[in-house]
């Protein structure tokens, strides 16, 4: 059961600045169900890897985003502990299925290939 909490109108405005970029609200949509590494954002966006990092880097800021180390990589996924999560979400529920850009990724034989 989901509850609906309430944020505060300048938080929501930050989220949804953040979320304005196309980047990274694409990347958002792909970390809500899978997780990846920056050189898979490198290969989906044709960007170079400082761009994404500071994309990246943006989105940790509000914790929106999680990191996890394995080895010399790291791997990031969407932070569902979030306390905006539940509105970001809900956000995330309107748009179409951005899949599609990994299996991409993944026919070219470029999906985590930095592992």
């Amino acid at each position: 059961m989901m509850i609906n909490t309430v944020i505060d109108i300048n938080e929501a405005a930050t989220i949804l600045k953040l979320l304005g970029d196309k980047t990274r609200l694409t990347m958002v949509k792909l970390l809500e169900d899978h997780e990846c590494c920056v050189c898979e954002f490198v290969e989906i966006f044709k960007m170079s890897q400082p761009a994404m990092s500071q994309h990246l880097r943006r989105l940790k800021d509000v914790e929106l985003v999680k990191e996890e180390r394995r080895g010399q990589w790291i791997f990031y996924s969407l932070n569902k502990n979030n306390e905006y999560y539940p509105f970001v979400e809900h956000l995330l529920h309107q748009l179409p299925d951005q899949e599609y850009k990994l299996i991409e990724l993944e026919k070219q034989g470029r999906r985590i290939s930095c592992c």
